[in-house]
């Protein structure tokens, strides 16, 4: 039976408080005002005090109005119509397309028990170098984009989707500009991709408590289709806007602050969104690639610190590129071993000697006079930047890792690599 309450007890901003009995955390509620009829969610309980965060703001709400509790929290329609369509953060469609009223599903639950996970092992390409050959992603896995804002962060995902191996493709926007939104919509339907995604997009304009319900209901839908044997891959952006949303509802309701005003909550916040990712015995897998902004580059911020405990690696993505050196997958080396017998070499080998031309553009900065072999590291640092750096290569990892070999004849002999002889007699360029 709903409940019903005919009194509010206060309007501060966009949070109402009532007095009512039986309500749950999380749980939706309809406002009846001046305005019509809007949506608001249960965000704490002290006792029989609820207090109730608006969708659309608190603008023509007054005390008289009445709140009806829906017993139920935020719900979204699953079917293979949702394939294709575009909504926001409350389900609501976005592409003037009907809306999906049955087989209602809840969101936010709890992650996937680890007895019925298995071991990642199988790896997804995405034909961009940085990530096949040197940080493989694998399926199942948690994997944050750390980045700055202004890089082509967005670019990046846009260009994953379209490339990676997967069968369906879950977009979740938080606090995304209009042109943003748009990108991804126009790049993806150009692409031929659009008709295996799902968006669900939160604008900047949005009423920001949508904000904190897009990964809640791209992980939601993304689980339903995994059991039902598909492989998804989820991609949210921005992290960090998600998590700035937690800190303002969280300073509403004069919550004790932790490290730099986030509330003390928002590792487990973080935490129980990225552990959703999984690989399903007998069924499909959810994998998760979220953009993190790390405002001033700070890698220590709450935001990208408390992520780096959670996920298993990360892609810095600085100046257009994945950096080698910050970058990681902890989980490649499932997947690399069974690829091409060269891909660890080429992996390792190709790196350390982009590690020593790094050390030798150091040395010529400071004036130091160029030897022969400083000359090949210089030579070779600017193939391999232009060949495996740059975000435009869009090769398969086989072509990478001949590609690989090519750079290395090009500047060094065979000795100078310290490859192994079977290798290099089996791949060095002829």
């Amino acid at each position: 039976m709903r409940k019903v309450c005919t009194r509010i007890l206060s309007i501060v901003g966009n949070v109402l408080t009532v007095r009512a009995e039986g309500v749950k955390y999380e749980e939706l509620a309809e406002i009846s005002s001046s305005m019509g009829k809007s949506l608001a969610q249960v965000i704490r309980l002290d006792k029989d005090k609820v207090f109730l965060q608006a969708f659309q703001g608190s603008r023509g709400i007054s005390t008289g109005d009445e709140v009806t509790f829906l017993g139920h929290p935020m719900r979204v329609g699953f079917s293979s119509n949702l394939l294709g369509r575009i909504f926001n953060g409350s389900g609501v469609p976005r592409d003037n397309g009907p809306a999906l009223s049955e087989n209602m599903i809840e969101i936010a639950g709890p992650a996937v028990n680890p007895a019925k996970r298995i071991i990642p092992s199988r790896m997804i390409r995405t034909n961009i170098p940085m990530i096949d050959v040197f940080n493989s992603l694998v399926e199942s896995q948690k994997l944050p984009i750390f980045s700055v804002s202004g890089e082509p962060y967005n670019e990046l995902l846009a260009r994953i989707a379209l490339q990676a191996e997967v069968d369906m493709i879950i977009l979740g926007g938080i606090g995304l500009k209009y042109d943003q939104y748009m990108y991804f919509k126009n790049t993806l339907e150009e692409g031929g991709a659009l008709s295996r995604s799902i968006f669900f997009v939160h604008t900047a304009a949005d009423p920001i408590v949508e904000s904190l319900m897009v990964p809640d209901m791209c992980l939601s839908v993304a689980e339903k289709f995994a059991l039902s044997g598909k492989r998804v891959l989820v991609l949210l952006t921005d992290m960090t806007n998600f998590a700035d949303a937690l800190k303002e509802i969280a300073i509403t309701m004069e919550q004790v602050p932790s490290n730099r005003g986030y509330p003390g909550d928002l590792y487990s916040q973080l935490a129980s969104r990225y552990e959703k990712a999984v690989d399903f015995e007998d069924a499909g897998s959810i994998t998760t690639l979220a953009v993190t902004t790390m405002p001033g580059d700070d890698v220590t911020h709450p935001v990208p610190d408390n992520t780096g405990y959670i996920t298993e690696g990360q892609f810095y993505l600085r100046h257009g590129r994945i950096e080698p050196f910050g970058s990681l997958s902890r989980l490649k080396q499932l997947v690399n071993k069974d690829t091409r017998e060269d891909h660890r070499s080429i992996m390792d080998g190709t790196l350390q000697l982009y590690a020593q031309f790094k050390e030798t553009e150091e040395k010529k900065a400071m004036g130091f006079k160029m030897s022969n072999w400083d000359e090949k590291l210089l030579k070779y640092g600017k193939l391999f930047e232009d060949n495996m750096m740059d975000l435009k290569v869009n090769i398969p990892l086989e072509k990478a890792l001949d590609k690989g070999w090519k750079m290395l004849a090009d500047c060094f002999t065979p000795e100078e690599t310290n490859f192994r002889t079977e290798l290099i007699e089996n791949f060095w360029p002829k």
